[in-house]
């Protein structure tokens, strides 16, 4: 006898066969009248129990005295596991010994028999099979009345004991068979058969826990193993006929263990998915902050989840599948998009977030420690080169730059000789007098590789405070620098260059904006300036007389203020390039760099050397074409990458001159960090701190930085020209230049006012370097969707 709680009801198994129960008798709700009640409290029993079982296919009441046996309860209690199972239950159990083989008797199909079959991956049906359709598929009739051609492989069931069933009976006989579900019967039906070691059939589980194998209790005990994932595991089946044996209390036990943990994942979940549908009904000011999400482990988990998968970074399936559950719990789709826009909804992201900045791993701050080690070389007023400078404050020094330039890292004198010849000061800022290479925040730097300039932010190689307070150009201020100086021949040739530490005071910080007006007044007292832009036209027709490449064109530049707004200011313009002012700039540049790659080579000093082969262009074969943005265009497609040698001078053929290295940028660049180290060691007499090798080896991991951050600007610029032309009034029309044409009548369009290239649809009879005037139809930022069209002048 056995004795077991389920459901409040305690339940009796007796070996005697007078007194044989159905698992089913013990239900409770209305399948259960319990007349009288039996209490334990160390298994003494009080009063008598009569128990009444509701047979499921006639109606009709079974009942059963238990008074029998009472006295024995205790005795065979204490033996539960122990005891095998009673020999007069019909045989319904077959000993696992036998052949398995022997259970299964494939039923044939025929017309009036009731089947469950596989409508679709998530569809089971009941249905009446009606005639066969072909040599194996038969035709059947659903509870709608629907027919349909089955195969053998999508039946899972044919329901025994029936052989002319209606179709208009069959919602009511699967309802019936609903009402009787209790996945708790399998439990026991599972000790039973696991105490023997026994297999069981669909009908024999039927027999054993209804008291029946009618064609209803057989679809329940059906129905029950079909869901069941934790009690029976199948064996064999044949066709639609199958045996099931128990699984092991072990396996049982973890699979139990297994959904008790599901189960609470699934509360963690519904919990968090309410905690974001609050978020998302929240105004935008009211939404929790970034912060508030990181607070519980458990949210931050599933928050950090869902942006990973954002921006296609999950560390492993199992953060993918906590993102995935989410979006799904939300009703929305599995893609990075949807889980950038909940993000955005619940307020973690701002509108604009950059995502580029997310997936690259941008480093955006400082760890304490490289703070703290700046800040002691601000404090430490130290010059290791103090005896070595020349003294160049006597110079007037204009510092040219961007006006959102953070950092200034160079700067630019000039003077006329007694005979004739032109000699510029090209002054570069002296971060190496500050940083040791090889020192805790050199190797910040290094791994940084450059600044990353956005149009929401700037991202420094060097700490904000060490680079703007210490390192960088400041007006009207001593300041420690390396200088070029170059005397210039009469038709633009270097004459003479020599390179110091010097110690400069800037007089002018100047946009390039502020420099060109200047240069247009011709202002006697701004006479050096008139002199640098005398000495960047002989440069420029010097290094055209050499083979150089000219490529100016419009580029825009964004500067956004609030970027977290939701619509936060944006201020465009466009930079020309062959604006006085930034040609002057950019040849100083160029004649820096060539100077130092022939300081360099004549000094065999390992240095960054940057050379571009000649690239084999015939410039006259595009000569018809409109000079400017339309010849440079077409020109710059076709030249080729520039290659770097870390022992020699190469030639740069597109610069058009013998040779190269970046020098000028040393807070923003490390490339140009490195020569700084180089060519000071020497000026000083030391060892040089890197040998050819070595640089080339740590220009690998530069370059690679410098390659992203060069994607992320240009990346971040688009996203914010387009979200510029998204909110310019419809109307508005814009002024747009064919580049070329792409196929057809599609064309590649330069926007004048914007320095912004997209694609667009022109009238027959336009042509390559021909204006257009084109509208805005529409702009999407985040799908970087820009759709132009021409505005077409009738007369």
């Amino acid at each position: 006898m056995v004795v077991r709680t389920v459901n409040s009801i305690s339940l009796f198994r007796s070996t005697s066969p007078p007194s044989t129960l159905p698992l089913a008798a013990f239900r409770r709700h209305h399948q259960i009248r319990a007349y009288h009640y039996v209490q334990f409290s160390r298994f003494p029993i009080c009063k008598p129990m009569l128990f009444s079982y509701h047979n499921i296919k006639t109606g009709g009441l079974r009942s059963y005295s238990v008074q029998s046996f009472v006295d024995s309860v205790i005795e065979e209690f204490e033996a539960l596991r122990r005891r095998r199972i009673r020999a007069s239950n019909k045989s319904i159990l077959t000993s696992n010994k036998e052949l398995v083989d022997d259970k299964l008797r494939k039923q044939v199909l025929q017309k009036g028999l009731l089947l469950e079959f596989r409508k679709d991956s998530e569809r089971v049906l009941l249905a009446v099979a009606q005639k066969p359709d072909g040599r194996r598929n038969w035709i059947v009739s659903d509870q709608n009345g629907v027919a349909t051609s089955i195969k053998p492989q999508q039946i899972t069931y044919i329901v025994p004991g029936i052989d002319n069933f209606n179709t208009t009976e069959i919602l009511e006989f699967y309802q019936r068979a609903q009402n009787n579900l209790d996945s708790t019967l399998l439990e026991f039906a599972w000790l039973e058969l696991l105490e023997g070691n026994k297999s069981v059939t669909i009908e024999e589980l039927a027999e054993m826990i209804f008291g029946s194998a009618e064609p209803v209790e057989c679809y329940c005990a059906h129905l029950l193993l079909s869901r069941d994932e934790i009690y029976f595991t199948r064996l064999d089946s044949k066709g639609s006929c199958s045996v099931y044996g128990p699984r092991p209390t072990v396996q049982v036990e973890e699979i139990k263990r297994r959904v008790t943990a599901k189960e609470a994942a699934d509360k963690e979940l519904e919990e968090f998915v309410q905690l974001l549908k609050s978020a998302k009904a929240m105004p935008p000011r009211g939404k929790p902050s970034k912060s508030s999400w990181k607070v519980e482990d458990k949210i931050w988990h599933k928050i950090e989840s869902l942006e990973a998968f954002a921006i296609d970074a999950c560390k492993d399936d199992a953060q993918k599948n906590t993102a995935g559950a989410i979006l799904k719990a939300m009703g929305l789709s599995k893609t990075a998009g949807s889980a950038v826009n909940l993000l955005t909804d619940i307020g973690y992201f701002p509108v604009h977030v950059n995502l580029d900045l997310l997936k690259f791993n941008v480093r955006t701050n400082y760890p304490d420690h490289i703070l703290s080690a700046a800040e002691s070389l601000l404090q430490d007023s130290h010059d290791p080169d103090k005896d070595n400078r020349i003294d160049l404050t006597h110079l007037k020094v204009y510092a040219i730059d961007v006006d959102e330039a953070d950092e200034l890292d160079d700067a630019l004198s000039a003077t006329k000789l007694h005979d004739g010849r032109i000699k510029v000061w090209i002054h570069v800022a002296d971060p190496a007098s500050f940083v040791k290479p090889g020192s805790m925040i050199d190797r910040e730097a290094l791994q940084r590789g450059t600044s990353v300039f956005l149009p929401t932010a700037t991202y420094p190689m060097f700490p904000e405070k060490l680079a703007m307070e210490g390192m960088s150009l400041k007006q009207g201020t001593k300041c420690r620098a390396v200088t070029v100086s170059v005397v210039l021949h009469s038709d633009g040739s270097i004459a003479e260059y020599s390179v110091n530490n010097s110690i400069i005071k800037p007089t002018y910080m100047l946009t390039y904006e502020s420099a060109s007006e200047l240069l247009n007044l011709n202002l006697e007292e701004e006479l050096e300036l008139r002199i640098l832009a005398e000495a960047a036209s002989l440069r420029l027709q010097w290094r055209r007389g050499q083979g150089a490449i000219e490529t100016g064109s419009l580029e825009p530049r964004i500067k956004v203020e609030n970027p977290d707004d939701p619509e936060p200011s944006i201020r465009l313009y466009v930079e020309d390039q062959t604006d006085p002012a930034m040609r002057l700039v950019s040849e100083m540049m160029v004649l820096c760099g060539e100077a130092i790659a022939t300081y360099g080579s004549a000094n065999k000093i390992p240095l960054p050397y940057r050379g571009q082969p000649q690239s084999k262009i015939d410039t006259s074969a595009y000569s018809h074409l409109p000079e400017g943005p339309v010849r440079s265009s077409a020109i710059v497609k076709l030249m080729r990458a520039a290659e770097m040698d870390y022992r020699k001078a190469t030639r740069h053929g597109i610069l058009g001159i013998p040779g190269y290295v970046q020098f000028t940028s040393p807070i923003r660049r490390y490339m140009d960090l490195l020569a700084h180290y180089q060519v000071k060691a020497f000026l000083k007499g030391d060892v040089l701190p890197f040998t050819s090798g070595q640089m080339e080896g740590m220009a690998a991991s530069v370059n690679m930085n410098v390659r992203i951050a060069k994607k992320l600007f240009s990346s971040s610029l688009r996203y914010w020209i387009l979200e510029y032309l998204r909110r310019q009034p419809k109307q508005r029309k814009f002024r747009a230049l064919i580049l070329k044409f792409l196929k057809d009548r599609n064309a590649s369009l330069l926007l004048l006012e914007v320095g912004f290239q997209a694609s667009a649809w022109v009238s027959i009879g336009s042509h390559v370097g021909d204006e257009v005037e084109v509208r805005v139809e529409e702009a999407h930022p985040r799908d970087d969707i820009i759709s132009l069209k021409e505005v077409v002048q009738f007369t």
